[in-house]
């Protein structure tokens, strides 16, 4: 088996849990490929695991946290014919990708577009991801539309109002910090709402002349969830993705019903890899040629050296943190 190095979690708790240790990762089987990874973004859900609240699907690796990675492909399971050894690429696992090397299905990798580093490809997969999905899949986003993105200044944000702002959308942010929505302004953010208070509707509804937003991508949750209603134009559409504001909120279902919205939830983590090899599969062919004519691009905060895992931890936990975290090897 091949030796390689991770990021393991010792128990739920702080960041004194985070540890690098040797591992071995298996050999790739059939249409699989074995990945050197050269570095792995931060997210959310890396520091919900360690805590004990987010632990991985089966089959993931329970204690070795990361959902993205980049890298090159350095070994070839038998049937491969999409990619070849020395190929640089990236995708999205259901976790273990802090370690230097993964094992991933041929159908689940992305080429990395030549003008970007392997540090900047890190930053891509799972906020590019789950953000073109929300918009375009689940959402429907179309040509002319406004879109209300919440907490537009992390990485999913970022990455939703670029994709958003290419495809001919307005874009509509909330933040609880003016220097975030500032920056977005650069990445084609037309109006920003600082939300303090967890209160936004009003000011969308001035923004968009009374009419509302015709999507909202809902990473918070129950905090904010009557007020996305209330924010959402008469046939809106709402994309939750997270709950960091809690799991249970009011809902003014009446209004709901008036308006004759849907609501839709949506992960990325726990779907079979036939749903995440489609998905990367129609990201390669849509979403990368963007990259390659720099029409988008990774929004990169800060990149760390892999033995700085649990400052970077405590620096998301902070909400200090713009566009992504990049840990590298």
């Amino acid at each position: 088996m091949p030796a390689a190095r991770a990021v393991k979690i010792r128990g739920a708790g702080g960041v004194e849990v985070l540890h690098i240790e040797d591992i071995e990762v298996r050999e790739p089987g059939p249409h699989e490929v074995l990945v050197e990874v050269a570095a792995a973004g931060l997210n959310r859900a890396d520091t919900l695991q360690r805590r004990g609240m987010y632990p991985a699907p089966p089959g993931a690796p329970p204690d070795v946290p990361g959902l993205e990675y980049a890298g090159t492909v350095v070994a070839l399971g038998p049937g491969v014919t999409s990619t070849k050894t020395g190929n640089r690429v990236m995708g999205i696992v259901s976790g273990g990708g802090m370690a230097t090397r993964v094992v991933v299905h041929e159908r689940e990798i992305v080429p990395v577009p030549e003008r970007l580093t392997l540090e900047q490809a890190a930053a891509v997969p799972e906020v590019f991801f789950t953000a073109y999905d929300a918009l375009f899949t689940q959402g429907k986003l179309a040509l002319g539309e406004t879109v209300l993105v919440h907490a537009v200044g992390s990485g999913v944000g970022t990455a939703a109002l670029q994709l958003a702002h290419t495809a001919g959308a307005r874009v509509i942010g909330t933040s609880r910090t003016q220097d975030k929505l500032d920056r977005c302004r650069e990445l084609g953010l037309v109006h920003g709402v600082l939300a303090e208070g967890a209160r936004f509707h009003q000011a969308v509804h001035e923004h968009t002349g009374g009419a509302g937003v015709d999507l909202v991508l809902d990473v918070v949750g129950a905090a904010y969830l009557e007020e996305n209603v209330r924010a959402l134009a008469v046939r809106g559409r709402m994309v939750m993705l997270g709950l960091m504001g809690g799991m249970a909120g009011s809902l003014p279902l009446g209004l709901m019903l008036n308006k004759r919205l849907t609501v839709t939830g949506s992960v990325l983590r726990a779907r079979p890899l036939e749903e995440k090899a489609a998905l990367a599969q129609e990201f390669a062919a849509r979403v990368v040629p963007l990259f390659v004519r720099g029409q988008l691009a990774p929004v990169v905060g800060e990149v760390l050296p892999m033995s700085e895992i649990a400052a970077a931890h405590e620096r998301m936990e902070k909400n200090e943190t713009f566009g992504k975290t990049v840990l590298r090897w």
